[in-house]
């Protein structure tokens, strides 16, 4: 596993880092485990986030004592200088540090600039003037948002999703971040769960050497998986190239990447799990998707009045009420045995 350096910010690490996004989902006990044994299996970079519920909190107490030895990003959603504000004292004091290592606007719909009247910018600026923070990232699901935060040259990383099913245009986002010298860190190596071969999955990503994948973690099963790929780092090959054409061809088109950024639906639909569910029933075990529970789920498609306020958040520009129409009736021919499943 080679190191790699984090645009201009001199953060070098192994090109394999930690997502702390699942933890929220653990025992206290059980998240802070498996950070340490990230740490003990070389991992060095741990991206949470202040939205992420109580995963801040578990990332400051699993590194308490060793803050030196790893580098912490965490970003915020605040779109006030005073939501910012309140977000970073709270985020340094769940991470129990006085400086994050790379602070990032989440999510964001645009490329906040010095002097653009949102006075976002000028925080994060201040921020670093004071030592809270050491450099400035943000995070984007819009290509061309994520291309506009390249180019202004105000940000020293960029978090931007990519796996093995992303298009031209998000590895021509690589190359602009290389020209730039902004770090590239990669979200969503497994497209939400629809990419289910990590070997495939980390040998894609291998292929760029400015880009560092960070892979959420919520079992020490799939830890062990990325861990053993630092001995023994997959490499692109003709079998696994052969391999990415097939997924690419079965999953071309638009799919629901189970982001979630749609939620909450005002007709209480799960929209980021039933918008998905017919290919999930192709790419997983189907008793998981067959369950009362989820047959219940899929009946709250009916309960769609197309509101499309899921469309407008959508940050891929999904006709979602159209995928929820799609899935529903994919869903009703696999229960009533006409499709075959996995």
């Amino acid at each position: 596993m080679r190191d790699i350096t984090l645009g201009s910010t001199g953060i070098t690490v192994p090109q394999n880092a930690f997502g702390a996004l699942p933890l929220q989902r653990l025992e206290e006990a059980e998240a802070v485990a498996l950070l340490r044994a990230a740490y003990e299996g070389g991992m060095r970079y741990f991206d949470t986030a202040r939205a992420y519920s109580n995963s801040e909190h578990r990332v400051g107490l699993a590194f308490e004592g060793r803050r030196d030895d790893v580098y912490l990003a965490t970003k915020t959603m605040a779109r006030t200088p005073d939501a910012f504000w309140a977000d970073l004292e709270t985020s340094l004091s769940e991470l129990r540090t006085d400086c994050i290592d790379v602070h990032q606007f989440h999510c964001v719909d645009q490329a906040y600039a010095p002097g653009d009247g949102t006075g976002m910018y000028e925080c994060m600026l201040e921020a670093k003037r004071q030592g809270k923070i050491r450099h400035i990232g943000v995070t984007a699901h819009k290509i061309e948002v994520a291309f506009d935060c390249v180019r202004s040259g105000l940000y020293e990383v960029l978090q931007f999703p990519l796996s093995y099913l992303s298009g031209e245009r998000e590895r021509e986002l690589i190359d602009e971040c290389r020209a730039a010298n902004v770090g590239y860190v990669a979200m969503k190596g497994l497209a939400g769960g629809l990419i289910t071969n990590s070997r495939t999955a980390m040998a894609y990503l291998m292929q760029f050497d400015n880009v560092l994948p960070i892979w959420g973690v919520q079992r020490m099963s799939e830890l062990r998986e990325w861990l053993a790929y630092m001995d023994e780092t997959p490499r692109m090959d003709d079998e696994l190239a052969a391999f990415i054409e097939s997924e690419r061809a079965e999953l071309a088109g638009d799919f629901c990447r189970g982001c979630g950024y749609c939620m909450p639906c005002p007709q209480g639909i799960v929209i980021n799990q039933c918008a998905r569910i017919s290919l999930m029933l192709r790419r997983a075990p189907s008793s998981a998707w067959l369950t009362p529970a989820w047959q219940e789920a899929m009946e709250a498609v009916e309960r769609c009045i197309d509101c499309r306020a899921c469309v407008a958040k959508c940050p891929y520009e999904l006709d979602i009420p159209a995928l929820l129409r799609k899935n529903r009736a994919d869903y009703e021919r696999v229960l009533a045995g006409e499709v075959s499943v996995a």
